[in-house]
This record gives C-alpha cells, structure tokens and sequence, in this order.
C-alpha cells in the first residue's frame, strides 16, 4: 500500500489560520454583509415589517427627491451641524492637546479631567446638558442673569437649538485630544530647536512646524468627525425631540423615525443608501484635498 503524503507545514499553518479567522468571517457575513445587502434590497420595496416586502422598484427614491421636505430638512441640519462642529472640534481640540502636552506637574491628572466626558455615557451627557441649557433654571441662564445678561431658549429657541447641540459636542472634545496629543508627541524636538536658533517664536513654530506636522492627525480626525457628525442622533433623540419646529431633526433621527415609528423600513433603507452615498462623496472630497494641506514625514514636495 502506498504510505499518504504528510501534510505540508506550510499547508497545515493556511488551514490553521483560516480556521482561526473563521469566527470573525461569519460574524461579519451574517451580522453586516448580509444585513447591508438586505437593506439594499428593502431600499427597492414597500416594507412595515408585517407583511412580506413588496417591489416597487426605484420609487422610495423619486417620493425622498421629490415629495419629502423632511429630508431636505434634515439633510440641511445635519450639514450644518457638521459644518460647524468638524471645525470647532479639530480648533479646540488641538489647542487642548498643545496645553496638555507642556511639562508640568500634574499633567496626568489635567489630561484624566478633559478625557473623562469622552468615555461617559450619551443619555447621562445629554441629561445633564438639558438641565445646564434649560432656558428657565439652567445654569447657563442662571450664570447670564447674574451679570445682567437674558440667555436664550437654547434648546426651544429654533435660532439657538442646533448651536446648542454643537455646543454641547465639544464638551466630548477630549477624545479628540488624545489623537492630537500623541500626534504631538511624535514630533521631533531638534525641528523646534532649530527653528529656535533661527529665530522663530512660539507661534511662528506653531504654524510652520506643528500644524504642518500633525496634519496626517487632523486628517483622520476629521474624517471620524464627518463621519460621526452624520451619524448624531442621541442629543436631538433625548434634548429636543427633533424640535423646535424640526430644528434639530437630524438625518439619522429622520431614519430612526421613519424605520420605528411610521414602520416604513424600506422608505428607511432607501435613507440610509442615500446617506452612506453623501458620506462616501464628503469623504472622496477630504482625500482629493488633503494632497494640498497634509503633510506627511519624508515625502519630497
């Protein structure tokens, strides 16, 4: 009889790592790939979740351009929140970082104190930022009033909502520090020394080496931030309930409305495609720019 021929080791490794990475293949086939292409589906039929969807082709799509004011509505907003919160974040963020990256005593603890509203739950943050906005007995008002100042309605004024709620995002601005902080750190020292024997000041050093050497951070950063600005929905959701007069009714607090409430999940389905489109093109747009104003360590310009 003819003896097997032993397995190769190079063969019995593929097998053994195919075999570990299994697991995570059939999660993300069963938990993501199938209900993303199943969404893509549902975008095309009339489905409330009770009966069997029906097809109906591409008109979820001709009703959202043509006929629903709500999404042009809550597309402005959440462009707007983006447009507005992006830029504040990446400004504060990094003037944060550049203080808590100095050599001080108690800088651990100062950079704890600003990481910590990052990490805290969303509903207790967006609590405790309606009593603080609240326009009768907030503390806000309540700080106004005592020099002579009468603060808004910041979460029932339509002028005010949104900015409100941008407001109330940069009280999560420390998890932005932190990319930022150690983007700093990664900055060589001799490009600040010599910079100083040249004569440059703090801020001249801060412009033309910082900013210039952390732009690969504020990349990112800004991607996660166009990203999660079209994604905000909790602080409307528990705040303002999408009001005053939809002020604060957001894209993905639309979806959410449209899915669970009116039960019209392909009319969702069909949102959410349009809403991963915009994303997709916002982000495409970022890349083509940021060949101008991204620099990275040893390329040639």
């Amino acid at each position: 009889m003819r003896r097997k021929k032993p397995m190769r080791m190079s063969t019995r490794e593929a097998l053994n790592g195919y075999l570990f990475f299994s697991p995570g293949l059939v999660g993300f086939l069963v938990f993501m790939a199938f209900p993303i292409m199943f969404s893509l589906y549902l975008s095309f039929t009339s489905y409330n979740m009770y009966n069997s969807p029906k097809w109906i082709g591409l008109l979820n799509y001709r009703i959202i351009f043509t006929q629903d004011d709500l999404f042009y509505k809550s597309l402005y907003n959440t462009l707007y929140y983006v447009a507005i919160s992006v830029p504040l974040n990446t400004i504060f963020g990094i003037l944060i970082a550049v203080l808590m990256n100095q050599k001080i005593r108690g800088m651990r603890l100062f950079r704890t104190i600003f990481f910590l509203p990052s990490v805290v739950s969303g509903v207790a943050v967006a609590l405790l930022w309606q009593w603080i906005l609240d326009g009768n007995f907030g503390l806000l008002n309540t700080f106004l009033s005592k020099i002579g100042i009468e603060g808004p309605g910041w979460l029932t004024d339509e002028n005010w909502s949104k900015f409100s709620l941008i407001l109330m995002n940069l009280w999560a601005v420390g998890g932005g520090m932190i990319v930022y902080l150690a983007g700093l750190q990664g900055i060589p020292r001799s490009l600040y020394e010599a910079a100083t024997v040249d004569g440059a000041g703090r801020i001249r050093q801060f412009f033309t080496i910082t900013i210039p050497m952390l732009s690969p951070t504020i990349f990112f950063n800004v991607i996660m931030g166009i990203l999660g600005g079209f994604q905000v929905f909790l602080q409307a959701y528990i705040m303002t309930g999408s009001g005053p007069n939809n002020s604060t009714l957001f894209y993905a607090f639309y979806l959410y409305n449209k899915a669970f409430k009116d039960l019209q999940m392909g009319y969702a389905s069909a949102l959410a495609w349009i809403l991963l489109i915009i994303s997709m093109l916002l982000t495409l747009v970022v890349f083509a720019t940021s060949k101008r104003w991204v620099y990275y360590e040893g390329e040639q310009k």
